[in-house]
């Protein structure tokens, strides 16, 4: 989520580009991804150098390279160092609009140029620079050089910010997992090095970057071997969405955490178009809480599990689909899903009952999607493992350290870090009580309960005993009130009348 100066400067940028004449709102959209990604590639490199220099390498970058950029079907000659943002921000309002259109926009359509089938080449060949005139540029450029971006998730932010602002995001269904809950469940379900991940309703690819940061951050020395760095470019990334826009912004996303190559498709995930069986070792994933689909479009395997044209029912059962065995999925639930009675509501939680091994259901408060969307939501994280479920870990989470409220401002009460901790420490949890934060409850209650998997069902509430004054004493307060009410009111007329 983005606030204060941030969404200040986006608003202006937002706001300039409609003035100077485009009126799609995902157009203007896409023009600021666009420039944002200009800015962060070289903010990166900008880094890179610098780290470079302080441990006394030269560095010797692989976008900006020396001598020219070369497209010759375009009869574009140009110096790669006239390509960077801190270079061409500094030139004529005029010069710069004409540097960026002619030039500049063209280069990051290539930046993945090695890998011609690329998924960055692949979606950004049909990407066009529609910024209006020069001076819409210069605010632009102008404004952007005042953030302060790091290689984080920054474009998925503003994607979700600007979302908001479009009467149509509520129906599109794109509100992306906020990061601090995306990283919750990565570090829940630990990636390794040799993991092929997916997610099958990637958007700006928020959850292939958790895992990628992930990754970087615990294999540091193991991504120095060319083996380890060639399956963290291409294979170990995986993910689907049908909207080209969003598959754009996943791909930059990707390129800018050094994922150069991952396997992101145009796919509908739910359809036969989809083959991918039990070929994947991790899935994370918030897949569309509403809406249906034509059940003719569905894949019949997905049906076999689940009979229903529910979204949110259908992609449970494709990520059953497509585990491996001993695959571990963390995913996002409406509550629905853990209590509703329809048939296909039963059916996929005896499937992951019985035929998976549930570990966790960790119910998360209704706010943690403001101000998008209000629904309450749960995290199952699950292993495919046909000896089936023996207990499973509750946990009843009641802050995620920002309000719950449209502001979702920062607080200090945060259930996260307890989550994760505790997670990762099952056994200290066998002996919780059901009136306390998280419990454990056996497969066989869960059976007798028809796989009830909401922790209401489960959580015991103890009240405390109120003890209140006698109703005579009650009634004399009431009647002391009363006269001393008539008495001031007296007094007041009194005081009127003189």
């Amino acid at each position: 989520m983005i606030t204060g100066e941030l969404k200040t400067k986006i608003d202006k940028i937002w706001d300039t580009i409609w003035t100077g004449g485009i009126s799609s709102p995902i157009t203007v959209l896409e023009q600021i991804t666009y420039l944002m990604f200009m800015k962060l590639l070289d903010d990166i490199e900008i880094r890179k150098e610098a780290n470079a220099v302080a441990i006394g390498f030269t560095y010797q970058s692989k976008v900006f390279k020396k001598g020219n950029f070369v497209l010759e079907q375009e009869n574009i000659s140009i110096p790669y160092s006239e390509l960077r943002w801190n270079v061409f921000k500094n030139k004529s309002t005029t010069e710069m609009f004409e540097t960026v259109r002619r030039y500049v926009f063209p280069f990051i359509k290539t930046v993945n140029g090695d890998s011609k089938e690329s998924a960055f080449s692949k979606y950004m060949s049909d990407a066009v620079f529609l910024i209006p005139t020069a001076k819409v540029l210069g605010v632009c450029v102008d404004t952007l050089s005042e953030i302060e971006m790091t290689d984080k998730d920054i474009m998925g932010d503003v994607y979700e910010y600007c979302l908001g602002k479009m009467s149509s995001s509520g129906e599109l269904g794109q509100f992306r997992t906020p990061r601090h809950i995306i990283n919750m469940m990565v570090n829940l379900v630990e990636p390794k090095l040799n993991d092929k991940i997916l997610d099958p309703a990637m958007g700006s690819s928020g959850f292939l970057l958790g895992c990628a940061q992930y990754i970087q951050q615990h294999y540091k020395n193991e991504l120095i071997k060319k083996e380890n760095r060639e399956y963290y470019s291409s294979t170990m990334f995986n993910g689907y969405d049908t909207d080209p826009s969003m598959l754009r912004i996943g791909a930059m996303n990707m390129l800018l955490h050094d994922v150069d190559n991952p396997n992101i498709q145009r796919k509908d995930s739910l359809s036969d178009d989809n083959t991918d069986r039990n070929m994947y070792s991790l899935i994370l994933a918030n897949p569309p809480f509403t809406g249906s689909v034509f059940k003719e479009d569905i894949s019949k395997d997905i049906l076999a599990l689940c009979q229903t044209k529910k979204t949110e029912l259908l992609f449970l059962a494709l990520f059953i689909r497509s585990l491996s065995l001993g695959g571990r999925c963390a995913c996002i639930v409406p509550d629905g899903i853990l209590f509703g009675s329809s048939n296909a509501h039963k059916s996929i939680r005896k499937e992951l009952i019985e035929n998976n091994r549930l570990q966790a259901v960790i119910s998360m408060p209704s706010g943690v999607f403001k101000p998008y969307a209000g629904v309450s939501t749960a995290v199952l994280v699950f292993t495919k493992d046909p000896s089936g479920t023996k207990d499973v870990w509750f946990y009843d989470m009641k802050a995620d350290g920002y309000t719950l409220d449209d502001k979702r401002q920062e607080i200090t009460d945060n259930d996260i870090p307890d989550i994760i901790n505790r997670y990762h420490n099952l056994e200290q949890e066998k002996d919780r009580k059901r009136t306390e934060q998280s419990f454990f409850v056996t497969k066989e209650e869960i059976v007798s309960n028809g796989y009830d998997l909401s922790i209401n069902k489960y959580k015991e509430v103890v009240y405390e005993k109120v003890e209140y004054p006698p109703t005579e004493e009650i009634l004399q307060e009431i009647f002391n009130l009363q006269e001393q009410i008539s008495k001031e009111l007296i007094d007041l007329k009194n005081l009127l009348n003189k």
